[in-house]
C-alpha cells in the first residue's frame, strides 16, 4: 500500500489526485473562492464553480441535496433527511441546524446559501449515513477557515475508512465559498463524517450537496462516457503555432 498525492492548479483550480493503493484510486475536486469579509456576500465564485463542474461532467442522474424542502425548517436540528433526487436518500446525524439569510447577504459572520437561502450551519462534528452505497460525493462550504478551521471527510464503506482533508485556507478574510468533491469507483461508501479542527471556534456553512452512485460515474457500466480532454501534445502544439505566429508578425513588422 502506498500514498501518492498529485495537485494540479490550473487558474485557481486545484484538481488533486489521491491514489491510495496500486489498485484502488480516487479523485478529489477543489476549487475555492476568498471571502471579501463576514458583511459581503461573493457574488460569484468561479473556482468553486469550475471545480463543481469538472466533478459533475464525470456523472449523470445525480441528485442535489439544497436545504430548501418544505419540510426542511430554519432551526431545524439533527437527525435530518436528506433526499438526492434520482440518486438516493440519506440521515444527516450530529450538531448543526438549518439556518437561512436572503439572497445577496450574509448572516453578518460571513455565512450564506450559494442556491436559494437555507443552509446547514455547523461549528461541530456531523454524519450523513447514505441508504445505498454511493461512490461520488460533492458540496459546497461557505466561510471555512475565517477562524482557523479545517475541514476533514471521513469515507466508510465495505473497504474501510479514508480520511481526506479539505484544502481550504486560514484565515480567509469570512464569506469564501469552495467546492470539494470525491469520486471513487473501487471503494463505494454509505457513511461520511464532517470533522472541524477548530471545533466551536469556527462556524461552516454547507450547501448544494450532491451524490452519484457507481453506476452515474462515467465510464462504468451503466454509466455516461466520460469526456473526452484535449490531449496535452495538440494543447502544446497549439501553444507553439500562436507563438511561431506572434514572432512572425513581430519580424514582419521590421522590414
Amino acid at each position: 500500500m502506498y500514498t501518492l498525492r498529485k495537485k494540479i492548479v490550473l487558474s485557481g483550480l486545484m484538481v488533486t489526485l489521491l491514489t491510495v493503493s496500486s489498485t484502488s484510486w480516487a479523485t478529489v475536486y477543489f476549487g475555492e473562492d476568498l471571502g471579501l469579509g463576514e458583511s459581503t456576500p461573493l457574488s460569484s465564485y468561479p473556482n468553486a464553480n469550475a471545480a463543481s463542474a469538472s466533478f459533475l461532467s464525470q456523472l449523470t442522474g445525480v441528485g442535489t441535496e439544497t436545504f430548501e424542502a418544505p419540510d426542511q425548517t430554519v432551526g431545524q436540528t439533527a437527525p435530518l433527511t436528506l433526499t438526492f433526487p434520482g440518486a438516493g436518500t440519506a440521515t444527516l446525524s450530529g450538531t448543526g441546524a438549518i439556518a437561512s439569510v436572503t439572497p445577496g447577504t450574509t448572516n453578518g459572520v460571513g455565512r450564506y446559501a450559494v442556491s436559494g437561502s437555507q443552509f446547514w450551519e455547523v461549528s461541530g462534528t456531523f454524519d450523513i449515513s447514505f441508504s445505498d452505497p454511493i461512490a461520488a460525493f460533492g458540496f459546497y462550504g461557505v466561510d471555512i477557515g475565517d477562524f482557523g478551521g479545517y475541514v476533514t471527510v471521513m469515507t466508510t464503506g465495505a473497504g474501510g475508512s479514508t480520511t481526506y482533508n479539505v484544502d481550504n485556507s486560514i484565515n480567509d478574510p469570512g464569506g469564501g465559498v469552495l467546492f470539494w468533491g470525491l469520486i471513487d469507483t473501487s471503494n463505494p461508501f454509505t457513511s461520511i463524517s464532517f470533522g472541524n479542527t477548530a471545533t466551536g471556534t469556527d462556524y461552516f456553512a454547507f450547501d448544494n450537496m450532491t451524490i452519484g452512485t457507481v453506476a452515474q460515474v462515467c465510464g462504468q457500466p451503466g454509466g455516461p462516457p466520460c469526456p473526452t480532454p484535449e490531449p496535452p501534445s495538440l494543447a502544446l502544439l497549439g501553444l507553439g503555432l500562436v507563438g511561431l505566429m506572434a514572432v512572425s508578425r513581430r519580424k514582419f513588422s521590421y522590414c
